[in-house]
């Protein structure tokens, strides 16, 4: 009697995946992993944050308190430094001079922009060329804009050459007190148009043609189209466009140093709180305490705009 055939071992299929591990196990090691791994990711944003902005301001709020100048430490001095701001003349030449500069440039930077990025938004034969020619400025160094426009309105300038042609005169543009604050206004204006004419077209891109075609049948016009269904559409990125300016407006320095020069202008009464700021607190024997509470006014007041802002749009959704 034969004996049962064994049976036929099992061979290994090459490439056969292993078992699975446990589910408990792979949990584990992810629960591991969990508290430390976000962490490390955000480290470099968080050191950058940290060594470049939350370390300055913390710094320039003690030093407010402080008499420190650029090679002394300084003593503690409490509160002495913003009571000598309110006795101090430049202090409200520039308060003055940023609080008309945000004024003057805002409203002209929430409309045009708008009206700019309405011309633009349609898809005509060459409208990218435009588009463009608007957003240069926009990338364009502060200081060659800045260069550009003081050949343009210097007192032999091209545009004073021009009005000197049609029997105008000559025009103190960067000599006149008032004149050279408008003229840095304008600058300002023509270097912001192209950035928030972007913002516009963004919000534009948003609006439902629908709505216009609706107006449209009911007998609306371009204007009341604009008053009824473009500005209410994009009320809010207006609202983000004046809390912008109105900081960035605050805060000029650049186009009014560039124009009126370090003195601020004749007599200096064209400074504008930043250039105090910068004059104050630089050189070796710069009073770095008292430039720092007329940093930490700035910072109070743009927080207190931009709150404003706010505000005016939570009453206008009421």
């Amino acid at each position: 009697m034969k004996s049962p055939a064994p049976a036929p071992a099992r061979t290994a299929v090459p490439g056969a995946a292993r078992a699975p591990r446990p589910a408990s196990r792979r949990a584990s090691r992810v629960r591991r992993q969990l508290p430390t791994s976000p962490w490390l990711f955000a480290a470099p944003g968080m050191l950058i944050v940290g060594v470049f902005i939350l370390y300055p301001f913390v710094s320039t709020v003690v030093n407010s308190f402080t008499d420190r100048r650029t090679l002394v430490p300084g003593e503690w001095v409490g509160l002495a430094n913003f009571r000598e701001l309110l006795h101090d003349d430049m202090f409200w030449i520039g308060l003055r001079n940023s609080a008309l500069y945000v004024v003057g440039v805002v409203p002209a930077l929430v409309l045009l922009p708008l009206l700019l990025a309405l011309l633009v938004q349609k898809n005509i034969p060459g409208i990218t060329f435009f588009r463009s020619a608007f957003y240069t400025p926009v990338v364009a160094s502060i200081v060659v804009v800045g260069l550009i426009w003081v050949w343009l309105l210097d007192e032999r300038g091209l545009v004073n050459s021009l009005l000197e042609t049609v029997g105008v005169g000559r025009v103190g543009f960067l000599s006149d007190q008032w004149l050279l604050l408008l003229s840095a206004m304008a600058v300002t204006v023509w270097k912001g148009l192209g950035y928030y004419m972007i913002i516009y077209l963004a919000a534009l891109a948003n609006v439902p043609r629908e709505l216009h075609e609706a107006a449209a049948v009911d007998g609306a016009g371009a204007i009341r189209r604009f008053l009824t269904v473009t500005v209410p559409a994009v009320r809010s990125t207006m609202v983000l466009v004046g809390a912008l300016s109105s900081v960035a407006a605050f805060k000029v320095f650049s186009e009014v140093y560039l124009m009126a020069g370090p003195a601020g202008g004749p007599a200096g009464e064209d400074t504008t709180l930043v250039m105090l700021v910068q004059r104050t607190g630089t050189g070796l024997t710069g009073r770095v305490g008292y430039a720092s509470a007329i940093s930490v006014v700035v910072f109070v007041v743009t927080v207190v705009l931009m709150l404003l802002v706010l505000r005016a749009d939570r009453k206008e959704d009421a």
